[in-house]
Parts: structure tokens; sequence; C-alpha cells
């Protein structure tokens, strides 16, 4: 368990600056999303009562604050692996609830429902590729590893 919370808190990984593109895509698009969800009830609560949730004004509300949270940590690059599993949670909930039933819609099927899935499809790979490799050199994360750590008495 100890090395599961080290591999999740402590940064490593690639150590590129070229991540930075990564984490600038997912930040800022989990970052607007979870903002609007607060400032557009079509995209919020309105939205989450046509899938279908239970108590959708809470649940845009918890669904936009951890987008809000983690997108701004990815953009940090802050604890950037542990920031990637809530935000994978939560496009795999969107991916589960409103791509996958457009394959099973009359007129849709498998190419409507790839084409319109292919930002949330975009997201998941971004969130697997950091949560592998760390948020790379140009972050926090990556500055905490430089930075000495205290000796223990």
């Amino acid at each position: 368990m100890k090395r599961v919370v080290g591999f999740l808190v402590y940064p490593g990984g690639f150590d590129t600056g070229c991540v930075l593109f990564i984490r600038l895509a997912v930040g800022l698009i989990f970052l607007t999303q979870g903002v609007l969800k607060y400032t557009d009830a079509k995209l919020g609560a309105i939205r989450f009562a046509k899938i279908g949730f239970s108590y959708p004004e809470v649940t845009a509300q918890v669904v936009g604050g951890f987008e809000i949270a983690c997108g701004l940590l990815v953009l940090l690059g802050l604890f950037t692996r542990l920031a990637a599993l809530p935000l994978l949670a939560v496009i795999s909930t969107a991916i589960g609830t409103t791509k996958i039933p457009e394959l099973f819609r009359p007129g849709q099927g498998f190419w409507f429902m790839v084409s319109d899935a292919r930002t949330d499809l975009a997201m998941l790979c971004c969130l697997l590729f950091l949560l592998c490799s760390g948020s790379g050199r140009w972050s926090i994360d990556a500055a905490r590893r430089r930075a000495p750590r205290s000796a223990k008495p």
C-alpha cells in the first residue's frame, strides 16, 4: 500500500518538458468544463437530469468541483497522478452514460458514437498517459522532486 501511495503522491516518470502540453490540454478542458457546470445549468444540472442522474443539482456541483480542483492541479503539475484518478472516474462515467448508449439508438451506432466521443476518448488516453508518466519536468511535482528532503532525526 505504501508503494501505491508513493507512486501517486511522489513525482517521477517522464522527465521531459513536453508533458506540459498534455497537462495544458487536460487541465484547461476539465477546469473550464467544471466552471461551466456552475455557470450554465444546461451544461450542469439540466444535462445531468437528462442523462438520468439522481439529484442532478448536487451531482453537477460535485463533478464540477472535482473537475475544477483536479484540472487546476493537473495544470500546475501538482500531485498530477493523484489528480488524474478522479478525472478518470469522471470521464469514464461520461463515456458510459452518454456515449455508449449511442451505440444502441436508431440512426446512430458505432461511427456516430466514435465521432461524438472523440474528445472524451482523447481525455481518457491523456489521463492514462499522465497517470503512467507523471507531470514532467516543468511542474511543481518536478520541483518537489529536486528539492532536498529534510533529514529525519
